[in-house]
């Protein structure tokens, strides 16, 4: 009798020991952990964000005094402090790298003025576009090897062209007929210019308004803007880039509270005067498209 005493008094603490698990499970469901915050309500408990950017004029680069500037830029800092974000960290990072940095977590947005294009949309979120423009190039003075489009690159496999790695440019010139072997890929703008400036291209490529800021600065008469230039056709249709600030695909706030702002200041004049500066006119104007409808093209 004594040693089934013992064991009815063991199986007894053993349910009760099951029993209070199974109380502390339900009191533990009962009071799930709080839920994180999202980037946007993060920046404006902190007061800033970090944006990455390619040091690209006249879309975002650094002033000689540190200052993080561009028509993206300006036109995000604009927007951040409507929705109370006062501060913007930049961080200089490579065209090409920025998608995946942006998706490591390295910064939380980028205004670089990426353009639209369906390839990054599948691995991240586009604000609606807050410029549209066209390409541009530039030769040696006089234009020795006559070029007016990508076309005429295609037709001459001894033309070295430049662009910026990672950039639409690149390719477009692809799906123009531009052989990889013509394509000489650089880390930024000022790159390019100086392979240009050094004869290890025969051309370079951009938008138009960043290939006149690097112009305008560099004043080397040596170099000239291409103004009979031909806008790229492919697939029957001229490509116009449509640029935009970008955000993690999980931001869905962020993009809705953004795209709210914008849209109102294109309305009432205010994204005309912010882009102005940087060498845009109102015929770079969004003109209220979105994202979607730039992807549907």
């Amino acid at each position: 009798m004594k040693k089934r005493s013992v064991i009815l008094t063991t199986l007894s603490v053993f349910i009760l020991a099951v029993s209070l698990v199974g109380c502390g499970s339900a009191a533990k469901s009962d009071n799930p952990a709080p839920k994180e915050a999202s980037t946007l309500e993060k920046a404006k408990q902190q007061g800033y964000i970090t944006v990455g950017f390619a040091n690209e004029a006249p879309y975002a680069y650094a002033t000689p005094d540190g200052k993080l500037t561009g028509e993206a830029v300006e036109v995000s800092r604009t927007i951040l402090k409507k929705l109370g974000i006062n501060e913007m960290n930049g961080v200089l990072t490579e065209f090409g790298s920025l998608i995946p940095g942006l998706n490591a977590n390295r910064f939380d947005m980028i205004t670089a003025g990426m353009w639209i294009n369906a390839d990054r949309a599948k691995q991240v979120n586009f604000a609606n576009p807050d410029y549209q423009i066209g390409e541009g190039i530039a030769v040696k003075a006089g234009n020795p090897l006559n070029l007016h489009s990508y076309e005429d690159i295609a037709a001459n496999a001894q033309v070295k062209v430049g662009a910026m790695s990672g950039s639409a440019e690149i390719k477009e010139l692809t799906a123009i007929g531009v052989k990889d072997s013509q394509i000489v890929s650089v880390p930024d703008q000022p790159s390019a210019l100086a392979a240009l400036q050094a004869g290890r291209v025969n051309v370079i490529t951009m938008s138009g308004p960043a290939l006149q800021s690097v112009l305008d600065t560099a004043k080397d008469s040596g170099i000239e803007r291409v103004k009979e230039f031909t806008q790229p056709v492919i697939d029957g249709k001229s490509v116009v880039g449509y640029g935009a600030a970008v955000l993690r695909k999980a931001d869905v706030d962020f993009l809705e509270a953004y795209n709210k702002e914008l849209a109102a200041m294109e309305k009432s004049g205010e994204l005309l005067e912010i882009i102005k500066p940087f060498g845009f006119t109102e015929e770079n104007l969004p003109g209220g498209i979105t994202v979607e409808q730039v992807l549907a093209k």
